[in-house]
């Protein structure tokens, strides 16, 4: 296994994040959400060939604005530019506002319009590729909360319904592999929108590579998604986990793995969300506290924001992406995760984590207990059959609560 290169981190505080070389690319995770902000606004203006883009969520606010006049200029200069939404993640945007864009000789899409007996399979990515050469993925929207752009509240103060986010920055030949996936779901998009049989198909044939890099596909299936395998096989062999997921409510298969790994003597740490703006996912996740607890796993919930970083370490295999650690990213939402296989890379992505604990409440068995009165109980439980049926834009609108005492 070929051990990580870097370039020396700069020891300004303001210094951007260091670039990994790893085989023939090189890899930057981007947590800041100016770093990330300008990571993903000069891979658009510096595009002078094409552009391609997916978003799950594409607001109308003023990020939307600002990334929509970017597009719109590189049309201008030639650049080939074409993107793809959410029917359901970017409802609330109207189609009018995407019409400069296409007046500007854009490609537009929207990934299965329209109500049907599928319409709970949402594409939950986010990916941005630039010339083929270049990519910026992760779990971000371009909405202003995802960068911290929202506006002050009443008082002035800044405000707190931020999200805590992780993108990767990669360049080098190994983009071309996801630009290659890009093409097999614009053509569904283009000729074959809604057909679930062919969904299930395509993400069924997707080859993932081999070797360090490996773009894992998931999607509706009645098998658990390819990414999720391809951490299940690691859990089975590893001996270190650090998680870090937004929406954690796994099925049992992999919750035994996880309790398996610190049961025979490995280490498990666990970053959860200890604020949302939906109640339910964090009930959920705490429905499994107790039997993550009785295995040694390490709990910790994120205190100063709302957590929607998706990052996986298991040994030293690295997974970033689109997907959370619930039952809609493990067999129902189409999503990619990109798991590179470099010690050095991975120690690096462990220090990420290391921040957020130092941020995070430690979940303690006392802490649980006195937290899971009959109640509490009933409404997590409750809580993990909604939040893994429908869609989080949807769970969110039920204020179940996740069972804080007033003085937690």
């Amino acid at each position: 296994m070929k051990n990580t290169k870097v370039k020396a981190q700069q020891s300004h505080p303001d210094a951007p994040p260091p670039w990994f070389e790893v085989g023939d690319n090189r890899l930057r995770l981007i947590r800041e959400p100016t770093d990330r902000l300008a990571a993903l606004t000069d891979l658009l203006a510096a595009a002078d060939k094409s552009l391609k883009l997916f978003f799950y969520m594409f607001e109308d606010d003023g990020l939307g604005e600002r990334i929509l006049a970017l597009l719109i200029a590189a049309c201008q200069r030639g650049v080939a530019v074409e993107m793809m939404v959410d029917s359901f993640g970017s409802n609330g945007t109207p189609q009018k506002f995407f019409d400069p864009f296409i007046e500007a000789g854009g490609k537009f899409a929207i990934f299965s319009p329209g109500f049907s007996t599928s319409y709970f399979v949402r594409n939950h990515q986010k990916m941005v590729i630039a010339d083929d050469r270049t990519a910026l993925i992760g779990g971000f929207n371009i909405a202003n909360e995802y960068f911290n752009l929202q506006q002050p509240d009443s008082d002035g103060h800044p405000s707190d319904n931020s999200w805590e986010d992780l993108g990767l920055a990669i360049e080098g030949p190994e983009v071309a592999n996801l630009a290659s996936y890009y093409r097999v779901l614009s053509n569904w998009v283009q000729q074959r929108n809604g057909d679930m049989r062919s969904l299930r198909k395509m993400v069924r044939h997707w080859d993932p590579g081999e070797g360090q890099f490996r773009w894992l596909l998931g999607g509706p299936s009645n098998r658990i998604s390819r990414w999720a395998a391809a951490i299940k096989k690691d859990l089975e062999m590893g001996s270190r986990l650090d998680l870090v997921t937004a929406y954690f409510s796994p099925g049992q298969g992999l919750l035994r793995r996880i309790g398996g790994l610190s049961k025979r003597g490995g280490t498990s740490r666990l970053m959860l969300p200890g604020k949302t703006d939906n109640g339910a996912t964090i009930g959920a996740s705490r429905l499994l506290y107790g039997y993550l607890l009785k295995r040694r796993a390490r709990i910790f919930e994120y205190q100063p924001r709302r957590l929607h970083t998706k990052l996986v370490i298991v040994d030293d295999a690295v997974y970033i992406g689109s997907a959370n650690f619930d039952l809609r990213s493990l067999f129902i939402n189409v999503e990619m995760m990109l798991r590179i296989d470099d010690a050095g890379f991975a120690d690096h992505a462990r220090t990420v984590i290391d921040m957020l604990e130092e941020k995070g409440e430690r979940i303690t068995p006392e802490l649980h207990r006195s937290r899971r009165t009959f109640l509490n109980r009933l409404r997590w439980t409750l809580s993990y059959f909604l939040v893994n049926t429908l869609d989080y834009r949807i769970t969110r609108r039920f204020n179940f609560g996740s069972g804080n005492r007033p003085s937690e």
